[in-house]
């Protein structure tokens, strides 16, 4: 897959990727950490930190990779960064996954069919 970049407000970064998406998904302290922004709608790492029982500067630093990883929008509001879901990566992710899915559905099917037909003519 060839490197695409965007323009995001800091200058060129370059687009997320499915593998971007799941490689912050794959620790389990970030998915602890994206379930609760999302169902707070919102959140800092001050916040996050005493229900998960890590240090604020442990849920800042998840945060910054879901952040990379674009499935979470970081906004300063005075002191704090409070961080919102953003949806779009997960679904594209999810999009990916379902395409996979039928893909592998079809073939197993015909892999089905196949071993059916080997049995009916006695093989």
């Amino acid at each position: 897959m060839a490197d695409v970049f965007v323009k995001a407000p800091t200058g060129w970064r370059q687009a997320v990727t499915n593998h971007d998406v799941f490689a912050a998904l794959a620790d389990p302290t970030r998915r602890t950490i994206m379930r609760e922004v999302s169902e707070r709608g919102s959140a800092t790492a001050t916040e996050l930190a005493p229900p998960l029982g890590v240090t604020r500067q442990a849920v800042a630093k998840h945060l910054a990779v879901l952040a990379d990883a674009r499935l979470v929008d970081a906004r300063r509001e005075g002191r704090e960064t409070r961080y919102r879901p953003t949806p779009a990566p997960l679904g594209e992710a999810i999009s990916w996954m379902t395409e996979i899915g039928g893909a592998w559905d079809e073939r197993l099917a015909a892999l089905e069919r196949q071993v059916a037909r080997r049995r009916a003519r006695g093989g």
